[in-house]
């Protein structure tokens, strides 16, 4: 013969089953908020475009004295490339040539080619200059084994 339990009493089961499902609800939280903030923190906006763009992994950068820059003058004062060069060369840069730019800038700026972005914004915050921005190939092919140029505009 089957007995039956009366349901008001309680069953160590049923607590068992209950705080194990908790467990799992509180551990699933804390992994998706982990998985949120990694996703939030891999993107941040990009200055000034109001766009919102992927942050590539870091990299460890190359040290200033692997980095050579083509430092060229385009604001038109005399020697201005010349006095950044040279501060730059004791920045610690392995080389820092400077020459003229063919036409004048407004803005001054640092280009960098593909894979050496970081040393370029590093390159920037050295210097002081706001604009990094990819190079488009103008560079005359003998200047084509600088990965770096910063360009003086007038401001």
């Amino acid at each position: 013969m089957e007995h039956v339990h009366p349901l008001n009493r309680p069953s160590p089961w049923r607590a068992a089953t209950l705080a194990g499902a908790l467990l799992v609800a509180v551990a699933l939280a804390v992994v998706g908020g982990l998985m949120l903030v990694n996703r939030l923190e891999r993107t941040r906006p990009v200055p000034g475009t109001g766009r919102v763009s992927k942050r590539q992994p870091a990299t460890p950068l190359r040290p200033r004295s692997r980095v050579s820059v083509l430092v060229l003058n385009g604001n038109g004062i005399s020697g201005a490339a010349g006095t950044e060069a040279t501060k730059l060369l004791a920045a610690g840069y392995q080389h820092a040539i400077p020459t003229d730019a063919s036409q004048d800038y407004a803005t001054s700026l640092v280009l960098f080619r593909r894979g050496w972005q970081g040393e370029a914004q590093r390159l920037a915050r050295d210097a002081g200059i706001r604009s990094v921005a990819p190079l488009d190939g103008r560079l005359p092919s003998a200047d084509a084994e600088y990965r770096v140029v910063l360009i003086l505009g007038s401001n």
